[in-house]
């Protein structure tokens, strides 16, 4: 196979490693806390985990690991979205069972979860690992999104990882796959002795916490949308012509749009979280947009760049609240609404069913965006947001209020605006030397939980903003991440997302900027990702992690 000048220099990158795993494994001793508890539904959440809940977060020190050397054989699943990195964990983990014992094996089930229910294995060779270090995508095994929740799920997993003689699951995901990590392990553990150790994965940044300082693929991420989102910034100050509406991925949470805003200082950026916490209308959120262009229009700025988080149209109150109805209804009258094709006998059906004001409310949508609303939801029941064209919509509304205010003189401005979608542009990039070496040490830290015998943790390297060499890695029990929500018209045990905190060092330092960059051109322009050169331009992690830790060593 032909590969790139810059993929075969990325093969030769080393990546590094947290002081304490980088010397004899055999020092490597396991420090155990006190008993932990969820952040909620205590009651609850032990009865579910009744084998795994409350367990001590697990600490590294120095002194003899007497079973760190035992030949392993361990099974690893990527699951979820792609995001960059997810080969690093899967090389760390390797190097470490190798590193502990020459006869350990790694077994990587094919195509996410369902590589586990169908039995598709590929024992990972050095051979193949060495194909595919410090690269982006998850084509060494390849992912997928199938959700193990059957009784008879869990059992075919239990009696695939039997049959491969497994002594332990790695699952490389995000909240839900966790979720399901953590379930896996619950049943494991009342019937047999294979453990389950969570990678925490994910470009949108909602699971973190103060164990789980950033989920791996968000650096990389956040930074190739922002060299875009600079390259337009150059393109509106040269061309002077259009306003650039530009969607940014995160389904749930706002970190990429309020990363991106932070590195490139746009004209308007949305924060889904705020609009969810000032209950503004979409004609509000509308009237934020017009102020921008208005005030740039007076100057003769006719242009501008406004960011958009891909979940904002979940966090719209009348959104929300319809949302949630069609989602209780769907998961009721799942049979009867299979049964009416055609949209308009949909919509009918709808008006007699939806609470007054979500029906009014749903009946001022474009068709195209009331259809996405009607569509089929991910594994995980979640509205596909994706799909939502929430650019456009608020383009269409951006220019109706326009042209309703220059008919009464409030604006005598020129609007012209192009949309735009950052999205899977992101999740298969060239990590980062900050995801590179952050992904490697936790699949390194993976190896250690596992071969200490810990079982429903997932791995963790915390003190990210300094050098690697400093960085401090352990296990967190992934019971203590969790809540009960309501999922599919019922409630379920799930890991808590991380939203953007309003009150948080990075949202402050957006919010106590944003009035000026509304009215001025103050765009900045961080360019491509670099991979070689000093440390202050290659190793730098994102801005937000920056004022997060910042804020923590204040406190």
């Amino acid at each position: 196979m032909e590969t790139s000048a810059l993929q075969q220099a990325r093969y030769a990158y080393k990546p590094k490693l947290p002081a304490i795993l980088s010397g004899d494994i055999q020092e490597v001793a396991l420090s155990l806390g006190e008993p932990t508890a969820s952040i909620a539904d205590h009651e609850a959440l032990g009865e579910l985990f009744k084998h795994t809940y409350g367990k001590p977060i697990a600490a590294f020190a120095g002194g003899k690991n007497e079973t760190i050397n035992r030949p392993l054989t361990v099974g690893v699943i990527l699951s979820g979205g792609q995001a960059p990195g997810g080969h690093n964990v899967i090389a760390g983990l390797y190097d470490g069972l190798k590193k502990g014992n020459s006869a350990s094996r790694l077994l990587g089930f094919k195509g996410g979860p369902s590589g586990l229910l169908e039995d598709k294995v590929l024992e990972l060779t050095g051979e193949i690992i060495g194909e595919y270090r410090n690269t982006g995508g998850f084509d060494i095994i390849g992912s997928g999104r199938t959700k193990i929740e059957t009784p008879d799920q869990f059992a075919l997993s239990l009696e695939t990882a039997k049959k491969r003689n497994l002594d332990a699951l790695v699952i490389i995901g995000g909240d839900d796959s966790n979720t399901n990590a953590a379930l896996l392990a619950e049943y494991f553990s009342a019937r047999g002795p294979v453990q389950v150790i969570g990678c925490p994965k994910t470009i949108d940044g909602d699971l973190k916490n103060e164990y789980i300082e950033a989920s791996f693929g968000f650096d990389t991420a956040a930074k190739t949308y922002s060299e875009l989102i600079g390259n337009i910034e150059r393109d509106a100050a040269s061309a002077r012509k259009y306003w650039h509406f530009i969607k940014l991925m995160g389904r749930a949470a706002s970190h990429i749009a309020l990363e991106c805003a932070l590195q490139c200082r746009p004209n308007v950026c949305l924060i889904s979280e705020e609009v969810e916490a000032k209950k503004l209308s979409l004609n509000e959120i509308v009237e934020e947009i017009c102020a921008s262009v208005i005030k740039r229009a007076a100057e003769n700025n006719n242009f501008g760049v406004v960011l958009i988080p891909e979940g904002l149209i979940e966090f719209v109150p009348e959104m929300k609240k319809l949302i949630k109805e069609l989602n209780d209804l769907m998961a009721a009258y799942a049979a009867e609404m299979t049964a009416i094709t055609g949209f308009i006998d949909q919509l009918h059906w709808l008006d007699r069913h939806l609470s007054g004001e979500s029906s009014s409310f749903f009946k001022t949508l474009p068709p195209e965006i009331a259809r996405e609303l009607l569509s089929d939801r991910d594994p995980h029941g979640n509205v596909q947001v994706s799909r939502i064209e929430t650019e456009k919509l608020l383009i269409g509304m951006v220019e109706k209020r326009l042209t309703e205010l220059k008919k009464v003189n409030a604006y005598t401005g020129r609007f012209s605006a192009l949309a735009h979608f950052f999205g899977y542009e992101g999740r298969c990039a060239f990590p980062s030397n900050f995801d590179a070496d952050y992904c490697y040490s936790l699949g390194f830290t993976a190896f250690v939980l596992i071969a200490s015998g810990l079982t429903g943790y997932i791995s963790s390297v915390r003190n990210l903003a300094a050098p690697a060499d400093q960085w401090v890695p352990g296990g967190i029990p992934l019971t203590m991440m969790m809540n009960m929500e309501r999922r599919h018209g019922s409630s379920k045990p799930v890991i808590r997302k991380a939203l953007v905190e309003l009150e948080g060092e990075p949202f402050k330092a957006f919010a106590s900027r944003r009035e000026t960059w509304a009215a001025t051109t103050s765009y900045q322009f961080p360019g491509a990702i670099q991979y070689y050169g000093p440390p202050e331009l290659c190793d730098q992690p994102t801005k937000t992690l920056k004022l997060e830790q910042q804020s923590r060593r204040t406190k």
